[in-house]
């Protein structure tokens, strides 16, 4: 066995008392297409940023051709031989493809950048690529694919043993895809140790040589993906032994009411293949998947926050536009956002203030809510849902996740939905928030709210559930019903190659 390009071994990090890494370890061997796997927070991006000198470790070994290595900064870690390519291509959009691929670093003739040698250099390099484009261009012209291999280009020129790859195909359709593939195959020939995280199974399975699973800031293990059945690994991603999992079945037994809404071929291109979809009064669907999978691109679609290419909506039998968010909320549709922090909360504005926001752009900010309402408003869902708070001028930034979490639910409760949509409803939430917001869960379905529920803790959606989607690359594999739900069975959906599951 030859020895690693890259060793990191027992790699601690923490951020204040948060400890994000713990004993973390990959080896990347010469020649190899490593997939980098793990759920959100996981601990992907911490270990690859302390791996290119983008963080420093509290703890642990790296070494670098079996020697080792302190990278102080990315630039280091590049002049080492370790280059990153982002999903985001960190490359400069308003300046021409060579000036990206040589800048910091472009040929000079009498103290002048060499123009001509700089072009003549670059059209050699992207030949290697087989990627024949005017370099003399600006960089923006080009489509993300073409993009995304002068990134790749540009690493590799500079570093050279280890290419690192996060999410390089989330904005790509399959023709770039095989592209993109065809040139790793061609690094790989070359020696270069290449890390590939992505979300995408089948990718996994088509491109990588071995895969290393992290959960929870740990390593799971490592494995070679010929010996690794797509059952293990989604199974080691998300930390369910199926066997061991026996989850109440709340809304096992739950008869939904007549049609609200119906989705019929909805789509957009690059975020969600066509789907049909219909809600029921009283009914709570649940949405399964491993991130990435689409999920929250379908809350987007269903809210009007992205408009589709395709589809039709009808909401009580009448056809309806979502054009945005604003149409939706007219229909009665309420969203709670994944990232509350980022998407949900107004952290500078108070408890009141957020509380009433959604009700105000519903009724227009021609027919302002008064103070009086606003206060009223604000006291009766604090108690309703037992914010704890200072009291409702208090900026909501202040209070605790749950707590922010229970302000969003408010903000959509005060509007009266129909259908509430809910992504990650109990995510980086304390025990007693998180079984109060299922109880409300559950109670808003018995009072005949329609209700669609994202998930990534799969015994919540199992308990409480009348049906539950299983979304797997950005479609729809799957439905189950009844008391064919469970863990186990929502594992196995996600996990299942295409041709089984068409089978």
């Amino acid at each position: 066995m030859p020895e690693p390009v890259l060793s990191a071994a027992h790699i601690d990090k923490s951020f204040l008392d948060n400890k994000v890494l713990d004993d973390v370890g990959i080896d990347l061997m010469p020649g190899e297409i490593h997939a980098l796997l793990g759920e959100n927070g996981a601990g992907k991006s911490t270990l690859i940023k302390i791996l290119t000198g983008a963080y420093t470790h509290d703890a642990g070994t790296i070494l670098l051709d079996g020697k080792p290595v302190h990278p102080r900064d990315t630039k280091h870690a590049q002049e080492m031989g370790v280059g990153t390519v982002y999903q985001e291509v960190n490359l400069l959009p308003n300046m021409t493809v060579a000036e990206n691929l040589y800048i910091g670093r472009q040929p000079l003739k009498f103290g002048l950048v060499d123009n001509r040698k700089m072009e003549r250099d670059a059209r050699a390099l992207l030949s290697r690529y087989q990627l024949n484009v005017d370099v003399g261009s600006q960089l923006d012209t080009y489509s993300v694919a073409v993009q995304q291999i002068v990134a790749i280009a540009r690493a590799v020129d500079i570093s050279g043993k280890v290419l690192i790859l996060d999410e390089p195909t989330a904005s790509l359709d399959q023709h770039e895809v095989e592209v993109l593939f065809g040139i790793l195959q061609r690094l790989k020939a070359d020696g270069l140790a290449i890390v590939f995280i992505t979300h995408f199974l089948d990718q996994v399975y088509e491109i990588a040589d071995r895969a290393t699973v992290l959960r929870n800031g740990r390593r799971v293990g490592s494995r070679a993906m010929a010996d690794l059945p797509r059952m293990d690994l989604v199974t080691m991603m998300l930390g369910h032994a199926i066997a061991d999992t026996h989850a109440l079945r709340i809304g096992g037994g739950r008869q939904p009411g007549g049609l609200f809404a119906s989705f019929k071929d909805y789509a957009l291109a690059g975020k969600a293949a066509p789907f049909d979809l219909d809600l029921h009064e009283g009914e709570i669907v649940g949405v399964a998947g491993l991130l990435g999978s689409g999920r929250t691109e379908m809350a987007r679609l269903l809210f009007g926050i992205d408009r589709p290419d395709s589809g039709e909506l009808t909401v009580k039998g009448k056809p309806c536009k979502l054009r945005e968010p604003r149409d939706a909320i007219a229909l009665g549709f309420g969203f709670a956002p994944e990232d509350r922090k980022v998407d949900g909360i107004l952290g500078d504005l108070t408890v009141r203030e957020n509380i009433a926001i959604a009700l105000q752009a519903r009724q227009g900010w021609t027919r302002p809510l008064s103070q009086k309402a606003q206060v009223d408003l604000a006291d009766r869902f604090v108690r309703a849902l037992d914010i704890r708070t200072t009291g409702i001028e208090q900026p909501v930034k202040f209070l605790s996740g749950g707590n922010q979490q229970k302000v969003v639910l408010a903000r959509w409760l005060a509007t009266n939905p129909k259908l509430l949509i809910l992504d990650e409803p109990t995510r980086g939430i304390d025990v007693g928030a998180h079984a109060e917001i299922i109880r409300m869960i559950n109670s808003l379905c018995d009072q005949g709210m329609s209700l669609l529920v994202i998930s990534s803790e799969l015994d919540e959606i199992v308990a409480y559930s009348s049906r539950v989607l299983v979304l797997r690359d950005r479609a729809i594999s799957g439905e189950l019903r009844g008391a064919h739900i469970s863990v186990g069975a929502i594992v196995k959906m996600i996990a299942m190659q295409p041709e089984v599951q068409d089978a």
